[in-house]
């Protein structure tokens, strides 16, 4: 059962499997087990993260493409919702119709670079998808009539999930029953199918023929794959799951903007977790996701402390203080890469076959 569960893709590692284990429950039970807005709000962020690394990771690590557009089928998604929902109301047919707007834009979009830019060799067409990209957060800052501009647009939700709504008067176990709960388990779900809809994806045929194409894209066409054909297609599904995340965003704060969404730093973050966790792997799109973002929503406060500690030497309070935190972020990436070049995917895998 497990096995088809997961596609016949076991991890293959006691440690990796213990690994996921912890994080699938630290995920389902993070209102109960982290309480407060700050860290469900974290918990919520690595769920969204989870699958826009993942759906990468498709294109990057399965295929072997390299694509800076990235971030913006994930805005296309947060947009969708967002624009829906703020001309709409706050309906469940309104963030339908988002969603399914959203998805149909990524679709045109994605099979139209796809057609014309993935016969070019790869830095070319990295190239192209930063101008579209860039181009496409121009154009989603000076819309504002549309897009709210830079100040973004701000939305209301169905009230089954809006934090206003309760289910019970007394807490459970220390957490309000209320509708930011149930939208949090909502995520929690999507993030599931869609990773496990992805397992699924890349353990296919059609994955095994992308994979081919990664090691040896000539040999592929030479024994009867339509490179171009299959290459589109990996990017088209790549920007639907994407597309997903973005809404998943939207939903969960209940805003978005150009920054929120469509910022290059997201493209680079999500280049950052699919090297540390492990380039072509599903599981590594999840450990890398939930180091990062930890890492990135507390490191602050664990340099704060530190540099309280220290305060008896200058020199080293200086040196940690908050305010460097992405220096120290940056060390922790580069100890990761010297440690883990295969990323902890294939560092943890390739322990286990010794």
């Amino acid at each position: 059962m497990l096995k088809r569960l997961l596609s016949n893709d076991m991890p293959r590692s006691r440690v990796l499997a213990l690994l996921l284990l912890a994080v699938l429950l630290g995920l389902a039970f993070a209102p109960f087990i982290f309480p407060g807005v700050k860290a469900l709000s974290v918990a919520a962020k690595i769920l969204v993260f989870i699958v826009l690394v993942a759906s990468f990771d498709l294109l990057l690590g399965y295929t072997g493409i390299v694509s800076f557009a990235h971030t913006m089928f994930f805005g296309i998604g947060a947009y969708g919702i967002a624009i829906s929902a703020s001309r709409l109301g706050a309906g469940w047919d309104a963030l339908f119709i988002g969603l399914g707007a959203s998805l149909a834009v990524s679709l045109v979009l994605a099979l139209a670079i796809g057609l014309f830019s993935l016969r070019v060799r790869a830095i070319f067409f990295a190239m192209i998808t930063l101008a579209v990209a860039s181009a496409f957060q121009t154009l989603a800052s000076q819309l504002s009539d549309f897009t709210g501009g830079e100040d973004g647009l701000t939305f209301k939700l169905p009230e089954l999930i809006s934090p206003s709504f309760e289910f019970a008067d007394e807490p459970f176990l220390g957490v309000s029953l209320d509708g930011r709960l149930l939208c949090y388990y909502l995520l929690f779900v999507a993030a599931v199918v869609l990773v496990l809809a992805l397992l699924r994806i890349v353990n296919s045929p059609f994955g095994r023929v992308l994979q081919a194409i990664r090691e040896n894209e000539f040999r592929a066409e030479a024994i009867g794959y339509r490179v171009v054909v299959y290459r589109t297609t990996a990017a088209v599904l790549s920007a639907l799951f994407a597309t997903l995340a973005g809404a998943m965003l939207a939903i969960w704060l209940r805003y978005n903007g150009p920054d929120t969404s469509l910022s290059f730093e997201i493209m680079v973050d999500v280049l950052l977790i699919v090297v540390i966790g492990g380039m072509g792997t599903i599981y590594g799109a999840a450990l890398g996701a939930v180091l990062f973002v930890i890492a990135q929503s507390y490191l602050q406060d664990l340099l704060k402390l530190g540099s309280e500690a220290a305060s008896g030497l200058p020199w080293l309070a200086a040196l940690l203080s908050p305010d460097r935190w992405l220096l120290w972020l940056g060390v922790l990436f580069v100890l990761s890469v010297y440690y883990f070049p295969t990323g902890i995917v294939g560092k943890l895998r390739a322990r286990a076959l010794r």
